[in-house]
């Protein structure tokens, strides 16, 4: 998402708008973790150390509140409407195209650690981009320094990312070289920062610069101190919470007037608000995916076909549909694009 200006409807149409103060306040996430590791090292004895699960997406309600959701949430805004579907069916052809050879054939040939790393390189990538254009539109920053902020950042989230889901995977010497590369990330990362804050005349857009560098450092604080929930919670809620509040309000802007899809007619007729469509939507197909929808298919594909598929749903739907996500918000979202003309902002 970039949040450049651009031209925009006229002002009765877009009766909300999305508040850079608000979008910074997510990032509170971050001292708000830190002092809950703080307190459980010294006062609780490790206690959430123990018993939160080491990988997140163990944790079937971590997946149910983060992540899941908002990547339903991206495809409902993009299949219910026609205007998006005509605009975008060719991207979303091709990509499946894409996704059918490399996975299905390119499954024989290449070795998991690299589909893996693929795939966990676009996620970093996808969620720090999303984060630094943003804060671009505030920091207005030279080219250079935003491609140079946005790399050191999704190098290091990338190696903290391996070195947690990885983790049972790595030799202790791997596990070590991880770490100290992630440190150096982070070392450049700062040290980029302090150079770039002084190209900065606002306090609000050095409030952005730091608050993005430092939700890749304290990811990296809470790898390195063995709190891995921690250190995939905060990017996930920042993320998540800033595409939401993103997809609120354009569905709010797009048929508070008059609903233009069906989705919204039926909401319009049941009178339920507008704000409450895509969340009550998207969380609950999360909730029946995740904990119903493996189990659904397997009982009928061994019903129907005498085949068991494992996963079916999980990792292949949900796969499916995060990769689309990743790759179509790149377009939907550009400034231009037929999203952004139900997107305003204010400071």
């Amino acid at each position: 998402m970039s949040v450049t200006s651009q031209a925009v409807p006229s002002a009765p149409t877009l009766a909300w708008s999305i508040s850079f103060r608000v979008l910074l306040a997510l990032y509170l996430i971050i001292p708000a973790c830190v002092l809950l590791q703080w307190c459980d090292a010294g006062l609780w004895n490790g206690y959430l150390k123990t018993h939160l699960p080491s990988s997140p997406n163990h944790f079937l309600l971590f997946q149910i509140l983060f992540g899941t959701p908002h990547i339903i949430a991206s495809a409902l805004i993009l299949v219910t409407n026609a205007e998006y579907r005509r605009q975008y069916r060719r991207h979303v052809g091709g990509l499946t195209l894409v996704l059918l050879v490399v996975f299905g054939v390119g499954s024989v040939f290449i070795p998991y650690r690299v589909f893996y790393v693929f795939v966990a390189a676009w996620t970093v990538f996808h969620v720090l981009k999303q984060q630094h254009g943003l804060a671009r539109g505030v920091c207005k920053l030279p080219t250079w320094a935003f491609y140079l902020l946005l790399g050191l950042s999704v190098m290091t989230g990338l190696l903290v990312y391996i070195g947690i889901f990885l983790k049972n995977s790595l030799g202790v010497q791997e596990t070590e070289w991880l770490k100290h590369l992630a440190g150096s990330g982070c070392v450049a990362l700062f040290c980029t920062g302090l150079l770039c804050q002084r190209m900065l005349t606002t306090a609000l857009g050095k409030w952005f610069l730091w608050a993005n560098i430092l939700l890749v450092i304290s990811s990296f604080y809470f790898y390195v101190q063995d709190y891995y929930f921690f250190a995939i919670l905060v990017p996930r809620l920042v993320h998540d919470a800033t595409a939401y509040i993103f997809y609120v309000t354009h569905d709010h802007n797009k048929h508070a007037v008059q609903p233009q899809n069906t989705l919204y007619r039926w909401a319009n007729s049941l009178h339920i608000p507008i704000i409450l469509v895509l969340p009550v939507l998207s969380f609950t197909l999360a909730f029946v995916l995740q904990a119903y929808g493996d189990t659904m298919v397997t009982l009928a594909t061994r019903y129907l076909f005498d085949v068991q598929l494992n996963k079916a749903v999980t990792i292949g739907v949900l796969g499916y549909l995060a990769l689309l996500h990743y790759y179509s918000e790149a377009l939907t979202w550009r400034q231009g694009s037929p999203y952004r003309q139900f997107i305003a902002f204010t400071k």
